[in-house]
């Protein structure tokens, strides 16, 4: 089945190069039109220039596709309705958000600064919920919206020296997955990405040969398929080097540990058999998570009740 992206508009944050670029330029083939975002700061975040967007946006023109360059910082709320204003008078409408954009301070939680955690937070975090907002009512109107929030493996798996950056992509999973139940009704779907890449954030962390082989456009596929007409809602894809895999949070099967004032010594005892993944299952909302509890614990009891009865 081939995408076919004719007539749809999209915005993507952080486009300027690495895998934005990839991303931007990769929905420019399947049709979309694209506004290419980028405040065009240094790794860290710092500084800007409205070069970075303006060259992708240049280079879509240049292969007869249609762009608009932005330099909105995804932090700022006035330029990014600017922004999406601008997108509605070129086109008259947005149907996909990729929140790509991101900066990197690493540093360990002992030496780090509170405000550079703070940065960190509220450019991957708030700046995907900024811009997320202001496309959401523009999406429930027409019926039809696909955001992309792009997690990492170190939000959901950690990595040293990355707390902040860690706990700003894990935020955007739980973000994704209330999103994904509340724009369901609106057929608005939200999914989730976590891109293993050779871009300028990732440069002197992995080695030579492994960036070689991690071509940000063999991310770009995934990115495609998660905000594609038939994209799933609620779905978290990992991708690099040619690979795309599902993550997933998972529940195990547990132990029912009830009250009584040695509960805390017995759940210390029963550790193993807690944290044991066979039977391991995803649910699929937060409540499922005391329901199933409560279901764990009607089982347990039910044997006294009938004991009692007979």
């Amino acid at each position: 089945m081939a995408i076919d992206l004719s007539g749809r508009v999209a915005i993507v944050t952080g486009a300027g190069g690495g895998l934005g670029r990839a991303h931007a330029l990769l929905l420019v083939r399947r049709g979309a039109r694209v506004v290419v975002n980028d405040l065009g700061g240094a790794r860290d975040g710092r500084g800007g220039t409205p070069a970075m967007a303006a060259a992708v946006a240049e280079e879509i023109r240049a292969a007869g596709g249609e762009a608009l360059a932005d330099g909105a910082s995804v932090t700022d709320e006035a330029e990014v309705a600017a922004m999406v204003e601008r997108a509605l008078g070129r086109w008259g409408r947005i149907d996909i958000l990729v929140n790509n954009a991101g900066i990197l301070r690493d540093r360990t939680f002992a030496k780090l600064d509170l405000a550079d955690f703070r940065a960190v937070l509220e450019v991957h975090l708030m700046g995907s919920v900024i811009c997320t907002k202001a496309v959401w009512e523009t999406m429930r109107a027409q019926g039809h919206g696909r955001i992309l929030l792009t997690t990492s493996s170190s939000g959901l798996w950690g990595n040293f020296g990355q707390s902040h950056y860690g706990a700003a992509k894990m935020g955007l999973v739980g973000l994704m997955k209330t999103l994904a139940e509340e724009g369901a009704r609106h057929g608005i779907r939200v999914n989730c990405l976590a891109p293993s890449a050779a871009t300028r954030m990732t440069a002197d962390i992995m080695a030579e040969d492994e960036l070689a082989a991690l071509d940000p456009a063999h991310v770009a596929p995934a990115m495609l398929a998660l905000v594609a007409d038939e994209a799933p809602t609620g779905t978290i894809l990992c991708a690099g080097a040619g690979s795309v895999e599902a993550a997933h949070v998972v529940l195990t099967r547990g132990v029912h540990i009830g009250g009584g004032d040695d509960a805390a010594d017995r759940v210390l005892a029963a550790l193993d058999r807690i944290v044991d993944r066979a039977g391991d299952f995803v649910p699929q909302t937060g409540i499922e998570q005391p329901r199933y509890e409560l279901r764990r614990r009607a089982e347990t009891l039910a044997p006294r009740g009938r004991a009692a009865h007979g």
